[in-house]
């Protein structure tokens, strides 16, 4: 099924991308920096590309962004939200488009609840220890983990 997801997504991406710069000029991202009790960070994988990530996503039209990072978590590891999330920092990130910006926010032990969610965007999740990560996780991620170890300021760029 990841292999039909993934060449459906490299036939169907040229398109998107051009009806996101027409129509969507500007595009907000979050991202969410979500810890268990044993202090392990959240990953996911996505079907259709490559790497370890933080789960998050695009924010729809109507939303704000911690909107966007409730509906995410939930619908990507059925983190459910019991209490607001801190920003951590907002970021540009031109890889994808000119204009795309991401809100990261953290969210610690405690602040939510955990249901079992399948879904086909995301191949796999899990808890990892930080001494611990798998294999692929993207440089963004390491990046952003590095930063808030040390209790470094967001950088401008994601």
């Amino acid at each position: 099924m990841n292999k039909i997801i993934q060449l459906i997504w490299v036939v169907v991406r040229p398109f998107y991308r051009i009806s996101v710069r027409l129509f969507r000029p500007i595009t907000l991202g979050c991202r969410a920096l979500v810890f268990d009790e044993a202090g392990r960070v959240l990953l996911v994988r996505h079907s259709y590309t490559p790497g370890w990530y933080f789960p998050g996503g695009g924010v729809s039209p109507g939303e704000t962004s911690l909107t966007g990072i409730r509906r995410e978590l939930d619908e990507e590891a059925g983190v459910l939200l019991k209490a607001e999330p801190r920003l951590l920092g907002l970021y540009a990130n031109f890889m994808e488009f000119r204009s795309d910006h991401v809100a990261f926010y953290l969210v610690e032990a405690g602040q939510y609840d955990l249901v079992e969610r399948k879904s086909f965007e995301i191949a796999e999740y899990g808890f990892f220890a930080l001494d611990a990560l798998p294999e692929g996780v993207t440089r963004a991620t390491h990046a952003r983990l590095d930063e808030f170890r040390q209790g470094a300021p967001a950088p401008a760029l994601w």
